[in-house]
């Protein structure tokens, strides 16, 4: 996946900012790099808010220093600050270009510049621009090509106010599900980074979620030793399973969405009737609470570990242990 660039800069650079673009294009063919400024705002989106989204959302944020960039209050004020912040959270790298010569030391000295020992590209240290433009796309290569590609931060989504204990995706992965220790449970769209519902209804902290597969129901377990089931679109409360005498910890759908399956503090692994809402059989062997839970793909089988450092392995039907 491409790093994601963003450019901060003050306008009177624009001709500078375009010829390091230049520079870094063949980086951009090569698929390492996707660049961002403010001059590729389409017409009719507001301003602020897509300069906003694409700074909380770079990978490298560089800073085009020059005398115009440190007078900015827009610039040294509200995006170089921002900037900071995420580089101080580790969530992007931030890189000082000194365009033009100007006191920056005292602001970003604890950065590492470019060009090669922060010589300005506008100055008598460079025979031309060009090379000055060639050694800042050079460390910019080799920041790059050492950056980890799998993964990097893109959103902080806030809206619990305990500790968030369980975390399930949807099956086509367009709804994040989060319980808390506030006994509330949010959905999000994860790509948006947008709330998409919030709502209660039980009385401690949810530690299981489990969408079905269809992915229109989502099923919660908690502290108050009930299961929940919740209509995904709605927030609707479908059901309350109980039966468990203390907490329950994991929750796993059958492959078909016929079947639930949930385990507790009690020890208890109990298996659930989707289509009856019912109870259908009550398994024990582990002697300790059950953590966890998964299905085979096939739903033939479904597996459970406990704090008492075993892993148990269940057939369908009768539901032996292997």
């Amino acid at each position: 996946m491409p790093v994601k660039i963003f450019f901060c800069y003050a306008h009177e650079d624009e001709p500078l900012l375009n010829k390091l673009k230049t520079h870094l294009k063949p980086l951009q063919r090569m698929g390492l790099i996707n660049v961002w400024h403010d001059r590729d705002i389409s017409a009719g989106l507001k301003w602020e808010e897509e300069i906003d989204k694409h700074l909380n959302e770079a990978n490298i944020i560089l800073l085009l220093v020059s005398p115009d960039f440190m007078e900015s209050d827009y610039c040294y004020g509200k995006e170089m600050q921002r900037a900071l912040e995420r580089a101080q959270r580790g969530e992007a790298r931030v890189i000082p270009i000194i365009l033009r010569p100007v006191y920056w030391q005292g602001v970003l000295g604890t950065l590492q510049a470019l060009p090669t020992d922060a010589k300005p590209v506008m100055s008598s240290s460079w025979q031309y621009e060009d090379e000055a433009f060639y050694n800042v796309t050079e460390g910019i290569r080799k920041v790059v090509e050492a950056a980890p590609k799998e993964f990097s931060l893109i959103a902080t989504l806030k809206k619990h106010t305990h500790d968030v204990t369980s975390l399930a995706f949807s099956p086509n992965g367009q709804v994040l599900a989060s319980g808390s220790r506030d006994n509330s449970i949010a959905l999000w769209n994860p790509k948006l980074r947008e709330l998409l519902l919030s709502f209660n209804g039980h009385s401690g902290t949810i530690w299981g979620l489990a969408f079905s597969p269809d992915g229109n129901t989502l099923v919660s377990g908690s502290v108050d030793k009930t299961v929940k089931l919740w209509e995904t679109n709605t927030g609707k409360e479908l059901a309350t399973l109980k039966g468990h005498s203390r907490s329950v910890f994991a929750l796993a759908f059958s492959p078909d969405g016929q079947t639930l399956v949930s385990s507790s503090e009690d020890t208890t692994i109990r298996l659930w009737n989707l289509s009856t809402r019912k109870l259908q059989s009550i398994h024990r062997s582990h002697l300790e609470e059950i953590y966890s839970l998964a299905f085979s793909p096939d739903g033939h089988m479904f597996a459970s570990g406990s704090g008492d450092d075993t892993i148990k392995i269940w057939k369908k039907k009768l539901a032996d242990v292997l």
